[in-house]
């Protein structure tokens, strides 16, 4: 027989075994680390077994702990999707919405649909994480991502967002009445880069050019390495090198005259963000509603 507090600390040592880490199953949940691990050990007691073997810095699941997450998360997907048909219900759209998306999909697509929507529905919240890496919205429990399409698995439901994107490549009137300016991409190994350092795999960004249907993929050197665009682009106007940038958030500088745009032929447009979901999870009228906001906003 269930004992009452079977369900809430099943769900605790759930989060602590995706998350891999009591700070971050803490913070997910809302609980203290003392809390969390006192829910833990009443709930291996009760078991008599241990689930999940610490170390300093993380936690992984022992062989009973990896069996019992194998039938928990669907269960506990389960139970979620009911209490939010029962939610549905209600005449006033309640509940949490949680959101993955890069840094630039969040200002540009994000963020301005969420500003505009959600002070209609004060019951319900938006919980957006920022990461440019592709994130497991299943494993991880979020509801939806935005993505670059091509980025997006082919399992989900995506509809795009945004308006086509172009990555330009800038550099400072300095560092070009220095080195000169780059007409075609053979002149690219004379030069020096800030370059990108990808989150997602971990490896440097390698230019894509493309002109009339040919295409050129090309590795940069240069004494500057960051793993944040903005970053990048101060690299650039410090003078370190050239570098690859969203051709909206260059605007401003390009504007200014504090950098300049080169190679302007090789850079072609491509397609923007995706917002994209699971097929195979029942959302919320208020996850419906958010959806809808969306695609009114990308045909605008």
């Amino acid at each position: 027989m269930m004992h009452r507090d079977d369900l809430s600390d099943l769900h605790t040592f759930a989060a602590i075994a995706e998350d891999g880490n009591f700070t971050r199953a803490a913070a997910r949940l809302g609980m203290s680390q003392s809390a969390l691990s006192h829910a833990l050990r009443r709930l291996e007691t009760r078991l008599d077994i241990r689930l999940l073997t610490r170390t300093t810095r993380n936690v992984s699941p022992t062989e009973a702990g990896s069996r019992l997450l194998e039938q928990l998360t669907p269960a506990l997907e389960l139970i979620e999707t009911g209490l939010r048909s029962i939610g549905d219900l209600r005449k006033t759209p309640s509940g949490t919405i949680r959101i993955t998306a890069s840094q630039h999909a969040c200002n540009t697509v994000l963020w301005p649909a969420v500003r505009e929507w959600l002070p209609r529905y004060p019951e319900v919240n938006v919980e957006i994480s920022l990461d440019s890496r592709m994130t497991d919205i299943v494993g991880d429990r979020f509801d939806a991502g935005i993505r670059i399409g091509e980025a997006v698995a082919k399992d989900m439901v995506a509809m795009r967002v945004g308006p086509d994107l172009r990555l330009i490549v800038v550099a400072s009137p300095a560092y070009l009445d220095h080195y000169g300016t780059p007409e075609n991409p053979h002149d690219l190994p004379h030069h020096r880069a800030v370059n990108l350092r990808m989150r997602s795999g971990g490896g440097i960004y390698a230019w894509e050019l493309e002109r009339d249907g040919q295409e050129v993929r090309v590795p940069m050197e240069g004494a500057l390495i960051f793993d944040d665009p903005e970053m990048v682009l101060k690299g650039a106007i410090a003078g370190f090198g050239l570098a690859v940038a969203m051709e909206d958030v260059a605007a401003p500088y390009l504007a200014s005259g504090t950098l300049k745009q080169v190679l302007n032929a090789w850079t072609q447009p491509f397609a923007g963000y995706y917002f994209y979901y699971p097929n195979r999870r029942q959302h919320s009228v208020a996850f419906s509603l958010l959806l809808n906001c969306l695609r009114q906003r990308a045909h605008v």
